[in-house]
């Protein structure tokens, strides 16, 4: 009985070790030129842009192009980290070695 609880405390604390590390997510991207700064969460959503001043300068089709590649390149970066979090929740549920004998 107690391997049995040890066991359901070590996932309750898995899961919520996940849950945390999914609310700390954050995908950020700079351009090369350091004109365009996104940021998105763990669910892709933008949570900041920034852009420099002389972005000004730059054609707004050219600077809606850049926005968007920095968004995309911003949630591919928390996409991965999320990754990372779900794969290691995935890992504490893998049954080890000891677990086909109890």
């Amino acid at each position: 009985m107690d391997a049995l609880v040890a066991g359901a405390t070590q996932k309750l604390e898995a899961l919520e070790a996940a849950l945390y590390g999914l609310k700390q997510v954050r995908g950020r991207f700079t351009s090369e030129d350091e004109l365009i700064t996104a940021e998105v969460n763990s669910e892709g959503a933008l949570v900041a842009l920034t852009l420099a001043e002389a972005a000004t300068s730059v054609p707004p089709a050219e600077l809606a192009e850049a926005i968007v590649t920095a968004c995309r390149q911003a949630a591919e970066s928390a996409g991965q980290q999320r990754s990372s979090v779900i794969a290691t929740l995935n890992e504490s549920f893998v049954p080890g070695p000891d677990s086909a004998r109890d």
